[in-house]
């Protein structure tokens, strides 16, 4: 087939896909869902358009790989810490009981004994693109629910790579091949992770340090990184995908890792449509389709009420509440898509054949679109079933206590204006978090050791979530930008405190119109401020020796501050709320529109 027909498959499932990508999200469905029906109606199953998939495939692995690459940046074992005995005890035996289950399941429908081991695999996994995304969209990733099903999902996307190893080897005989060769997967695996882990603490931290300034540079470095464990991953015999996988579980332990996450995520969401829409295209035709179709609905219900009880029981078994306990469980019941990924690749070593994969894709589709809405209201269903389940709650059950910014300050950059104020907001709210670009700004926080931070632009929703923007009490912005800060105001919580800066008396009204407390004008608080100064210089020069000096004493504190170790910095503190104090009793005397307080 000529290339103008190769760029026109692909065109036409581009522009179908975003077509159905549209309603799906009007009706509340994962764009995944989209993606697979994409390939369900272009392929042989509807109209059979796309018949040649060599552009296809070619785009389809390297959605794969930036699937598996994107999957590994948010794999960050800081999250799950305070929780990791807990969450590996549930990871572990769901992975064995859903398996179980799983097997009995498709021996109980007829399946055959290789069907049968392909099934119990490829249906254990939880959709970790759909779980994590709808739980950030509701602000419950860093709930202790979210934690324990995200500490769970590692676990099994390090059990899935195995299992894509696995698929994707030269050879599967009898049962001394396959523990041959999983022995051998298993070893290269261990050397590319140790690298993996070690390159995240001795080589990467310095690398980004330098480049990640530059965006561009930044986001090119951070790929190329992943090609590279690709082709380490090739030249050692594994799959390339997993590779990727364990390169961006390297930059996953980076404080720039959410910058990054949010910059990959749109190359990853156009290969990853791709990819899921080859998966649709692989089903033979209806008849494959719907094959298996009142097996694939009686193994939807049971995998899901199955699934959630086994959750139940594990987390339950770890002392957690039972609603923690309950919304851990429901978050949970779906098959995932990477049981299609398990499938094609079954397909592809003629282990089972296309109705099989019909079954798998119709199964998938079921939970998935179910699962959506019971994780959507998550909350509304254990009220209504709480009384019925308190009955399970013994009387040592507690809940940990996980590490979450709550009620805190957040002050988006880190110059003279924020810097002077982050004392005070230690004092008053605890905990202070800033939002930064900058490399050495970073650096900075990080020698003092004070101040939590979170790299990155804070226009990235990974960042915002990153940093708890709803759950701040007060948020104080150096950016001029008016866009940044209408974003800010329309995201904090209602009842948060916002000070947030403009350059134009309009940009200032329209800030206050949409909520904010106070709008900092730099450059008419200097215009007020030299007028006073030199009215007190005329009226009353002693005082004005006073104002002089007290601002000379402020700059050297600043100076002396900049040169000390992180352990000797208390001393300039007392200046720098001194000065802090002093703008806010200056700001807040203001009747202009730069100086005037909202309520």
């Amino acid at each position: 087939m000529s290339e103008i027909a190769l760029a026109a498959d692909f065109a036409i499932i581009v522009v179908v896909a975003t077509i159905i990508g549209l309603i799906a999200r009007q009706t509340g469905q994962p764009t995944i869902i989209a993606y697979i029906l994409t390939g369900i109606i272009l392929g042989p199953v509807a109209f059979d358009v796309v018949t040649d998939e060599g552009l296809v495939e070619l785009m389809a692995d390297l959605g794969f790989a930036f699937l598996l690459f994107l999957l590994g940046l948010k794999m960050r074992f800081e999250d799950i810490r305070e929780i990791l005995p807990s969450v590996t005890n549930v990871a572990f035996g769901q992975t064995v009981l859903q398996t179980a289950l799983a097997f009995l399941v498709a021996v109980a429908l007829g399946f055959e004994t290789q069907e049968i081991l392909v099934i119990a695999l490829a249906t254990v996994f939880g959709a970790t693109p759909i779980i994590v995304k709808i739980l950030t969209d509701k602000d419950e990733i860093t709930s202790l629910p979210g934690k324990i099903d995200v500490g769970v999902l590692i676990v099994q996307d390090i059990y899935l790579v195995i299992v894509l190893a696995l698929f994707t080897a030269d050879e599967l005989g009898g049962a001394a091949d396959i523990a041959s060769t999983l022995g051998v997967i298993l070893v290269m695996m261990s050397f590319i992770g140790i690298f993996s882990l070690f390159s995240s603490r001795y080589i990467l931290p310095g690398l980004f340090r330098r480049i990640a300034d530059n965006k561009d540079v930044f986001l090119i470095v951070a790929i190329a990184w992943a090609f590279l464990f690709v082709a380490v991953a090739e030249g050692a015999n594994l799959d390339p995908k997993v590779g990727a996988f364990l390169a961006g579980i390297s930059l996953a332990q980076l404080p720039y890792s959410k910058e990054l996450e949010d910059r990959i995520t749109p190359i990853t969401d156009f290969f990853i449509l791709v990819f899921f829409a080859t998966i649709g295209l692989q089903i033979d035709g209806l008849s494959s389709l719907l094959a298996y179709w009142w097996q694939a609905i009686v193994a939807s219900i049971v995998l899901m009420v199955g699934n959630f009880w086994i959750m139940f029981y594990l987390i339950d078994r770890e002392g957690f509440d039972v609603e923690t306990s309950f919304l851990g469980s429901i978050n949970m019941v779906q098959v995932s898509e990477f049981s299609l990924i398990v499938g094609a690749l079954a397909i592809e070593q003629e282990l089972i054949g296309p109705d099989v994969l019909g079954y798998l894709s119709l199964m998938a589709l079921l939970t998935m679109g179910v699962s959506t809405y019971i994780i959507a209201y998550n909350h509304a269903i254990y009220e209504r079933l709480e009384p019925w389940f308190r009955r399970f709650e013994s009387d040592d059950a507690t809940d940990a206590e996980i590490g979450t910014y709550e009620d805190h300050a957040i002050a988006i950059g880190y110059d003279e204006i924020t810097e002077s104020a982050l004392p005070m907001l230690e004092r008053k709210f605890g905990e202070v978090v800033v939002i930064d670009r900058q490399t050495d700004h970073v650096e900075e926080l990080e020698r003092e050791g004070r101040y939590e931070y979170v790299f990155g632009d804070f226009r990235h929703t990974e960042v915002r979530k990153e940093a708890n923007l709803k759950g701040a009490a007060f948020v104080l912005s150096s950016s001029v930008e008016r866009e940044v800060n209408e974003a800010l105001l329309e995201e904090v919580g209602e009842d948060a405190t916002v000070f947030v800066e403009a350059e134009r008396i309009t940009d200032a009204r329209a800030l206050y119109d949409r909520g904010a407390t106070y709008v900092i004008m730099s450059t008419h608080l200097a215009a007020e401020k030299i007028s006073e100064y030199v009215e007190l210089y005329v009226t009353d020069r002693e005082a004005f020796d006073e104002v002089v000096d007290r601002d000379v004493n402020g700059i050297e504190a600043r100076r002396r501050r900049a040169t000390l170790e992180s352990d000797d910095h208390g001393g300039a503190d007392d200046a720098e709320a001194g000065d802090g104090s002093d703008v806010a009793t200056d700001v807040g005397s203001d009747e202009t529109p730069g100086g005037e307080t909202h309520d």
